[in-house]
């Protein structure tokens, strides 16, 4: 992935929410990972940890549902959203500081070309709509309080909170468990294609999608549909990222790779409810627990987005075959 070295970048939307120290922690078998529970319990590490942190993953990774506390009513565009420290992301100015440092600048980048992005499709989706398609982006280190969806920790996963309209990560995310605990890829792309994801579940907010998940689990259930069409609303501005100008009318991604899709794809084949059940459960696959779809389903949907470039295609609620 490259950016246009001449891309001025905006950093208006991204922060860093500091940290509660700790980290990670050991990792998903045991030794040193705490994962919060409903109610404030916690799990310690062990192998007991196992069947746990499956849950939670199956729950958290990519989802954009809190399990640390109640979600208030209320949303919209509070200020207080934009919480965090902006300097951390200041030095990014230009798409050439993105490609010298894809871990911040690049972050801003990817987040810069999603915005440009929707802003045009949600017009063409929505033209009678009144909203901004701006999503905050907050990172941390450990853990850090959310405006609207409580406590916020590393073994959550990226998440998207409706209520404060924000993405919450923790980079550490991608090596400690994507990549270590899950076996997953790394690469310039695998960032941006979550990233990408998680603004999908912004746009389903804005666009009143998520009023329709009533059920939670299942091969069929609406949390399903939900990740599913994110998933493909992450692959639809895949597909026109390297043609979305930015206020120059340049392009600001200036390549996107076949290595980076394949990188996209086994990210999305890593965190499919089959992978985690057979590799972090007892090996066995319950469909009626499904909460995200399988591998294979992750990245199909993904590649329809992709291929097509069209959100329209994306409608995972409007179809009896989810692959």
């Amino acid at each position: 992935m490259r950016f246009n070295p001449k891309a001025r970048l905006d950093t208006s939307r991204v922060r860093d929410g500091g940290g509660a120290g700790g980290g990670a922690g050991g990792g998903l078998g045991g030794g040193g990972m705490r994962i919060p529970l409903p109610g404030g319990a916690r799990a310690g590490g062990g192998l007991g940890l196992v069947v746990i942190v499956a849950v939670i993953l199956l729950l958290k990774v990519f989802g954009g549902i809190d399990l640390t506390g109640a979600i208030a009513g209320g949303g919209g565009y509070d200020p207080s959203r934009f919480q965090g420290d902006s300097t951390v992301y200041a030095s990014c100015q230009t798409g050439q500081d993105a490609n010298d440092h894809p871990d911040t600048c690049g972050l801003v980048a990817v987040e810069n070309s999603l915005v440009d992005y929707w802003q045009g499709a949600l017009a063409q989706q929505a033209p009678n709509a009144s909203f901004q398609p701006e999503a905050a982006i907050v990172t941390f280190s450990g853990g850090t309080s959310t405006a609207g969806c409580g406590q916020a920790s590393s073994g959550m996963g990226p998440f998207y909170c409706p209520n404060d309209q924000t993405i919450y990560f923790d980079p550490s995310f991608f090596t400690k468990i994507l990549q270590q605990q899950l076996n997953g890829p790394s690469g310039a792309f695998v960032e941006p294609y979550v990233i990408g994801h998680e603004f999908g579940h912004h746009v389903q907010n804005l666009l009143g999608t998520m009023n329709k998940v009533k059920t939670q689990q299942g091969p069929n259930s609406d949390s399903v549909r939900l990740e599913l069409q994110a998933d493909c609303y992450a692959g639809a501005w895949a597909n026109h990222a390297e043609t979305v100008p930015d206020d120059s009318g340049r392009p600001l991604i200036e390549e996107i790779t076949q290595d980076d899709i394949n990188r996209a794809l086994d990210a999305a084949a890593r965190i499919g409810d089959d992978f985690i059940q057979e590799n972090l459960g007892n090996g066995r696959v319950d469909q009626d627990a499904f909460t995200h779809g399988s591998s294979e389903q992750r990245q199909q949907w993904f590649m329809t987005g992709y291929e097509t470039g069209d959100p329209a295609q994306c409608d995972t609620f409007a179809t009896d075959d989810l692959g």
